[in-house]
């Protein structure tokens, strides 16, 4: 298979954690796969691991570094056929009235202000390929809402939004776009969600995890592999009439409120 041949895939938050599950595992069904991410050692350590693929520092937040990014990702790679909007934050644990302006702005700046800029950028794009696939990497907290976590539910609800108005717009384009609504997802990011929940109630970071689990049927967090299936599954031919979706990977959560009554 040539470079010319291949699926060229661009997922953005792809050095690390969920975006590096999803990165490696298109790698390894051989597309030539970029990525966007924010964090320059990220990116060495990716790359190191990597080889094939190529990335670019990106905080997708800044409309003018997404700008700059996309010429870099069209001048190495000339096309673009599946968009993973994955890059994100966590945003503050507390109480609305105790979140800061600044907290709210850089939250809801990165996590849906970034998708919005990514994906007018690579629109254009899929239509020169008469089709292709966006995967909006959402949330549960997007499907129930999430206490105390205000600003990073808002952000993951406007996702959604984006990704069934999008389906519209794109259909007829033959551009599919989905949503993957993930529960906590074992790392570090949960981890230190976590952390600061259990310092905010006065619990233990155990104590915590064990709540959040209980949130599903399955007593679980799931996998940045278990994420990842469901993005490889959706960009493939099998998803082609799947569109305008929110499909969760969750282990069926029952509730995202059960921990307020500790």
């Amino acid at each position: 298979m040539t470079e010319r041949d291949r699926t060229v895939v661009l997922v953005t938050g792809g050095a690390s954690g969920v975006g590096r599950a999803i990165a490696r595992a298109f790698i390894a069904s051989q597309a030539s796969v970029h990525v966007f991410d924010a964090s320059e050692n990220h990116i060495q350590t990716f790359l190191g691991e990597n080889p094939a693929a190529t990335a670019t520092l990106c905080d997708v937040g800044d409309p003018d570094q997404v700008a700059a990014a996309f010429e870099e990702l069209k001048s190495k790679h000339g096309a673009l056929h599946v968009l993973i909007n994955n890059a994100g934050i966590a945003g503050p644990s507390a109480s609305a009235e105790d979140i800061s302006i600044d907290d709210w702005n850089r939250c809801i700046d990165v996590n849906l202000g970034g998708v919005f800029f990514i994906t007018r950028q690579a629109i254009p794009l899929l239509k020169i390929q008469n089709g292709g696939a966006i995967i909006n990497i959402a949330s549960n907290a997007g499907l129930f809402g999430c206490p105390h976590r205000t600003p990073y539910a808002a952000s993951k609800w406007g996702m959604i939004g984006l990704t069934k108005t999008w389906a519209m717009e794109l259909g007829p384009h033959n551009i599919r776009v989905n949503a993957v609504c993930p529960t906590s997802v074992e790392g570090e990011r949960i981890d230190a969600v976590i952390e600061r929940d259990a310092a905010n109630r006065g619990l233990s970071a155990n104590e915590i995890r064990d709540v959040y689990q209980r949130q599903s049927s399955m007593r679980t967090f799931v996998t940045a592999d278990d994420v990842a299936n469901m993005v490889i599954f959706l960009a493939s031919d099998k998803a082609a009439r799947i569109s305008g979706q929110a499909i969760a990977v969750d282990g069926h959560t029952e509730t995202l409120s059960n921990w307020l009554d500790h």
